[in-house]
């Protein structure tokens, strides 16, 4: 089962509680700059040895699914991130791939990033979408014992408007923010 996960403003208990009550395997940290100015136990080096310490394993994947990649090219004129383009790059699609080889072998995996509300993130805005194109499902985790569905975090980031195709990959999805 592929997760995603938040980590938010969480105390490194609860963000471990979460992933445990899931089974969690693997984290895939998808950040593209993996550190956490105002919650330090969610920097690189110091979540990757307190995971593994409590039995789960740390991936960094934020150069192939980070949000922010440094490929100029998949910026609009406005700076911010365009999921249409960044999704047909070579870099992201490896990275995908490692994601779905993860599920085809029944590996137990929670790609986290920093934004704690999924429908604010590219991890369902562009991962999530990827993976369901390719039949894959994905489920957010947004408590200790709750998760929403692909689908579900899609109308919430579309703020309901269920009137077109969520899974319209031709959408107006881009970062939230400009990054020039």
């Amino acid at each position: 089962m592929l997760y995603s996960i938040g980590h938010g403003n969480k105390s490194k208990e609860e963000f471990l509680s979460e992933l445990r009550e899931f089974g969690i395997q693997y984290l895939i940290d998808v950040r593209s700059k993996p550190y956490s100015k105002y919650y330090p136990h969610f920097n690189q080096l110091d979540l990757k040895f307190y995971l593994e310490n409590n039995g789960i394993q740390y991936v960094f994947l934020g150069e192939q699914l980070g949000g922010l990649p440094s490929d100029r090219t998949c910026y609009n004129h406005e700076g911010k991130v365009d999921y249409s383009i960044l999704r047909e790059k070579p870099f992201f699609l490896e990275g995908l791939q490692r994601l779905i080889n993860a599920h085809r072998n029944d590996i137990t995996v929670a790609v986290m990033c920093s934004e704690s509300k999924p429908q604010d993130c590219h991890r369902s805005k562009l991962i999530g979408n990827e993976l369901h194109r390719r039949n894959i499902r994905m489920e957010h985790i947004t408590g200790l014992t709750r998760t929403k569905d692909q689908e579900t975090v899609l109308l919430e980031a579309n703020k309901g408007k269920g009137d077109r195709d969520l899974f319209d990959f031709n959408s107006e999805f881009t970062s939230r923010k400009s990054y020039h």
